[in-house]
């Protein structure tokens, strides 16, 4: 499948449905990230619409007053791409296409293409692959076509009727079921890798986008990992071997987690994860100088729990220090984290400034080796005390 191309930042607008006496705090903070989403995918956001409402619209999303001043936007201002932040069904879909005339985006078909982009190796590219099919089946629409022309077109038609998208839908169903006998093949072949490594301790950074953590594999394995402040640079599981006092260890930097991760990518996604199910210690990775830092802990482990990793050994690693004021650093520091049970569990560090990580180093050093002993007992016989 080919990704999207785009020669030059789009023009786009964000709409989302705010549950009456929401926080606006909390509306903004995830209006800011849908935004970096879109800028993620080279799309420049010219405005944001609000609605109130107990709950989306079930004909379209919003209601018709604010629909129609999103329609007369979008005219005045010459506007690409309409992105909702939540996702829209196969009714809501047909029906604005028909009022706003323009490509539509809701934020799970955003993810995915911003995945899709991201994709480096073979298994992937097939697992985006295979979530975008699962996701737009039900939602073969205008959308599909015109999104299929963006990319240069994966063989299907483009034309607009029942008949076309039937056929559409019967070709999808074909490639859907060629990506999973593709999956599972790879699947098998990393399950070999997996095996080989079992005798050697497993260490996997976790956490939600954009926290850090490629910068925090970088410098505890000496390696250049890609880092970038964009959400998701990081797409395929990254592994490295790390040596800490003779005691070596597999350190692995995995997708970062998002609020409302499409649950199809999740699926896709967890023989890639696999690096967490398996892992024996994880470094939970936060920023905290994020002011919606403990729901991205949240998040996470939501999402961990998902993966049926939740409890597994965890260091929580507070990254960004340096972007907090001496003040406000010692309050975060000292507040009670829910779920969190003590300071054993934590480390403030700055990745980027290399503050406190020796202290890191020293509680990996301690989990690993204990974990390494559980591994070879008989090595606890030549260390010197």
């Amino acid at each position: 499948m080919d990704t999207v191309s785009r020669n030059k930042d789009e023009k786009g607008v964000l709409v989302t449905v705010a549950e009456k006496g929401l926080d606006e705090v909390i509306i903004n903070e995830h209006l800011d990230e849908l935004a970096f989403l879109a800028s993620t995918a080279h799309i420049t956001t010219e405005k944001v619409f609000i609605q109130k409402l107990d709950k989306p619209d079930i004909k379209s999303f919003v209601g018709k007053g604010k629909l129609e001043e999103i329609k007369q936007y979008i005219i005045s201002r010459d506007i690409d791409i309409v992105i909702f932040d939540d996702d829209l069904s196969p009714s809501q879909l047909r029906n604005l296409e028909r009022e706003l005339n323009c490509k539509l985006y809701d934020r799970s078909l955003l993810i995915l293409d911003i995945f899709l982009n991201r994709a480096q190796t073979a298994q992937a590219k097939t697992q985006v692959e295979l979530a975008r099919y699962q996701y737009l089946m039900p939602r073969l629409t205008r959308m599909w076509t015109h999104l299929e022309r963006q990319r240069g077109g994966t063989g299907t038609r483009g034309g607009a009727g029942e008949k076309e998208i039937e056929t559409d839908r019967r070709n999808i169903r074909n490639q859907i079921s060629v990506l999973k006998k593709k999956l599972e093949k790879i699947e098998k072949q990393n399950e070999v890798q997996r095996k080989s490594r079992s005798g050697i301790v497993r260490v996997a950074l976790v956490g939600y986008t954009n926290v850090g953590k490629s910068t925090l594999m970088t410098l505890l394995s000496k390696s250049d990992v890609k880092a970038e402040d964009k959400l998701f640079a990081t797409v395929d599981a990254t592994v490295r071997k790390v040596v800490f006092e003779n005691i070596p260890f597999l350190l692995s930097d995995t997708v970062g987690f998002i609020r409302k991760l499409p649950h199809h990518l999740i699926e896709s996604f967890k023989s890639t994860l696999a690096e967490v199910k398996e892992a024996d210690i994880l470094l939970h990775v936060v920023d905290v100088a994020h002011p919606a830092f403990e729901d991205h802990i949240k998040v996470v482990k939501e999402t961990l729990k998902e993966l049926e990793a939740l409890d597994k050994p965890t260091i929580y690693v507070f990254n960004k220090v340096d972007l907090l004021e001496d003040e406000v650093r010692e309050g975060v520091e000292n507040m009670h984290i829910a779920n969190i049970a003590n300071d054993d569990e934590r480390v403030f560090i700055s990745a980027e400034k290399k503050i406190n990580i020796d202290q890191l180093r020293e509680k990996i050093l301690i989990a690993t080796k204990n974990k390494h002993y559980q591994i070879y007992p008989n090595s606890l016989s030549d260390v010197t005390w």
